[in-house]
């Protein structure tokens, strides 16, 4: 196989199995569906607390008012607090709340849940084959994320 099948297979594997996950963990869900980008927030947030918003946009890659509009979502919803930065009392730094925090947790636990099913029902030499691919794919995930960065 060429390496530009590869790249499109692995790519449209990627997208289908985030795409089936993001699904099936939507079907269990207590509360208001958060959207990727919410939950991308949330989890930069949980990362670095007290990010601002416009270092948010740019980790993002998102427009500032973008990053602005779903703080306010997330503040209104209960998951984000947003608090005056005393260096500078024009910007906001933006921490999680115990809903949010809560949220994450039972959402990684839901995903882990369920992918481990479903790698439970493949074959030895199939879950194998994973293992071995993750050091790649890590690689994979650092290089897109560097070119991101210098774009």
């Amino acid at each position: 196989m060429n390496a530009e099948s590869l790249a499109e297979e692995l790519a449209d594997s990627l997208v289908r199995i985030q795409r089936l996950i993001r699904r099936r963990l939507r079907a269990g869900l207590t509360g208001p569906r958060l959207r990727g980008a919410e939950v991308e927030l949330l989890r930069l947030v949980e990362g670095r607390p007290g990010v601002g918003v416009s270092e948010a946009a740019r980790e993002l890659r998102l427009a500032g008012n973008s990053v602005s509009t779903l703080v306010n979502h997330l503040v209104r919803d209960g998951y984000l607090v947003r608090e005056t930065d005393p260096a500078d009392r024009r910007a906001a730094r933006l921490l999680l709340t115990d809903a949010a925090r809560t949220r994450l947790e039972d959402w990684r636990h839901r995903r882990a849940e369920l992918v481990a099913r479903q790698v439970s029902r493949l074959d030895e030499a199939d879950r194998e084959a994973l293992y071995a691919a993750l050091p790649a794919l890590r690689k994979l995930a650092a290089a897109l994320h560097e070119e991101a960065e210098e774009a």
